[in-house]
């Protein structure tokens, strides 16, 4: 059975409200028990020393007599607190005896001590102890006292109310700390499962599609922010993600009827004899045809370099040779635009697939070229860090909006949605690049200012990485 996470917190808190009330308990009665016995013992220690002092001043030093009633007086005094009494003199005489005096209140009084202690202790291991004082006047042993008392130690009736009234104190504090307990587990349980439940509605309603789903409840426990914010962060990108499908199916859809429309109207046209099949006609829609060729060519290549066993032919070349090539190619193009091309970086080598590379550079510099205006320039360097060898190709166009830079690399998307068909181009070329890149396990980032530029970021692991 599941149990949601407001009964698990406020079960929590009741269970260890009681385990901390328990071991109070615990240590309460083990201390208090302890320090309770030792003053028992003292209290009666202290009491024999004031019985004996109190007999030895009823000698006459002078006669050798004794007051036999106020020892007897005292005699009853330590009967009435649990202690029989018996005095002998120097000789060995009894002078006064409990047993003698009562001894039917000594049996019972010494049978109702070791009911009370059996009763509260059921393991207490105790009975009859005696122990012998001797009586000293003028520094003269002139007899002796015996004490017997239940020991080591015992209770009286008000003791084991004392410890009585203490274990009630502790359970009404147990019973009332589980109460609290229960009322802030369940006030804490509320306060911290209310933004999980709407969280989890929220993430059952993204499951099922509602990309608009948000969670607008706020919590000052950190983590429960976190996951608030990241699930409506999970629904932004699904819901942009979900744009960019319905946006790549209208644009692969456009891509392909726009060309298939122009050869349907050109060849309907043909067939029913409105126009000759020239020359030129049929050159026009062979161009159609390579155009749907080329696209249908892209979307394979993709796939081939987003698949996971993408395979590579690795190589170790020098990178700079391979751009300075490149470059070499698109030298005339530039020259035609007026655009000033420079490269600089040293030899440097890295193991990689040299033709996936090579369109990697070739459709960074094209990019460059294309959104660059006449009169422009194009840099690409090589870098060296630590860990990795970096491309960079930075173009002085009119630059990415910010909103558009984390799309740029998706499907068919275009900053710039007034460009078209007749920039050329599929829409996948910045798609194929970060495809390749990420199958050599590097990355590739952009930056971009409107009306100033933008710089293309290639991190390639080196050989040694």
């Amino acid at each position: 059975m599941k149990y949601s996470l407001r009964s698990k917190l406020s079960f929590s808190y009741a269970v260890m409200a009681l385990l901390l009330v328990a071991l109070i308990s615990f240590c309460v009665n083990v201390l208090l028990q302890n320090q309770f016995q030792n003053y028992i013992i003292k209290e009666r220690n202290q009491t024999n020393a004031e019985i004996v002092t109190l007999v030895a001043k009823q000698y006459n030093a002078s006669d050798g007599s004794w007051n036999k009633s106020v020892i007897e007086n005292t005699g009853v005094n330590a009967l009435e607190q649990g202690i029989i009494m018996k005095v002998k003199d120097e000789k060995g005489n009894t002078i006064w005896d409990a047993t003698v005096h009562n001894n039917g209140l000594c049996v019972q009084m010494l049978s109702h001590m070791s009911d009370n202690m059996l009763s509260h202790y059921p393991n207490f291991k105790g009975g009859y102890e005696q122990t012998n004082y001797p009586v000293t006047v003028n520094f003269k042993e002139v007899g002796h006292v015996e004490m017997g008392y239940y020991g080591p130690y015992y209770f009286t009736d008000n003791d084991i109310a004392f410890l009585n009234n203490i274990n009630q104190i502790l359970i009404a504090v147990g019973i009332l700390s589980l109460v609290m307990a229960l009322l802030l587990g369940a006030f804490m349980a509320k306060r911290i499962s209310r933004p999980l439940s709407k969280s989890v509605r929220a993430a059952s309603e993204i499951a099922k599609g509602n990309f608009k789903q948000r969670i607008s409840e706020k919590s000052d426990t950190r983590e429960i922010m976190q996951l608030t914010d990241n699930i409506n962060h999970l629904a932004d990108s699904l819901e942009k993600q979900e744009g960019l499908r319905k946006q790549m199916s209208a644009d692969v859809a456009h891509e392909l009827r726009t060309p298939l429309a122009n050869l349907q109207s050109s060849l309907e046209a043909m067939i029913d004899g409105v126009w000759e099949p020239s020359a030129q006609r049929l050159e026009s829609c062979h161009e159609e045809i390579i155009r749907i060729n080329r696209l249908v060519g892209d979307l394979e290549k993709l796939e081939r370099f987003e698949a996971e066993n993408a395979t590579l032919t690795i190589s170790e070349f020098d990178i700079s040779e391979l751009i300075q090539r490149i470059l070499n190619n698109f030298e005339n193009e530039f020259y035609k635009k007026r655009i000033q091309l420079h490269f600089s970086g040293k030899s440097e080598q890295i193991k990689a697939d040299k033709d996936k590379i090579s369109q990697v550079i070739i459709n960074l510099v094209s990019n460059a070229l294309k959104y660059t205006p006449e009169g422009g320039h194009v840099e690409v360097e090589v870098n060296e860090t630590e860990h990795s060898i970096e491309i960079i190709v930075k173009d002085s166009g009119r630059g990415i909006p910010t909103e558009d830079i984390p799309f740029i690399f998706e499907r068919f998307y275009r900053a710039d949605k007034s460009r078209n068909r007749l920039t050329g181009g599929s829409g996948l070329g910045l798609t194929i690049t970060k495809a390749i890149v990420e199958s050599h396990k590097g990355k590739i980032t952009v930056l971009s200012e409107l009306d100033k530029g933008t710089v293309f970021t290639v991190s390639l692991p080196k050989p040694n990485e």
